[in-house]
């Protein structure tokens, strides 16, 4: 085997061993870690009034298809 192909070989297993073991520390979040995981800044929405507009937009255009369960036309005067 020439030395370039072995280097990078080498180099491919090691980078592949390094990134698997950092998976092993993970666990789910304990009983008393889920308050601060609920509070309203945690969530991944930064805008609640945007987020209601958006969601009325997507039921209004989805309707047809079943959108959020939500019955309706898709002119958006539900």
């Amino acid at each position: 085997m020439n030395p370039p192909l072995r280097t990078g070989l080498l180099a491919s297993l090691l980078l592949a061993t390094a990134t698997l073991g950092g998976c092993a520390g993970w666990q789910a979040p304990q009983a008393w870690e889920k308050g601060a995981l609920a509070r309203p800044e945690m969530t991944m929405a930064g805008d609640p009034l945007g987020d209601r507009f958006d969601q009325h937009i997507y039921t209004s255009k989805e309707n047809a298809s079943g959108g959020y369960g939500v019955g309706g036309g898709g002119c958006g005067c539900n």
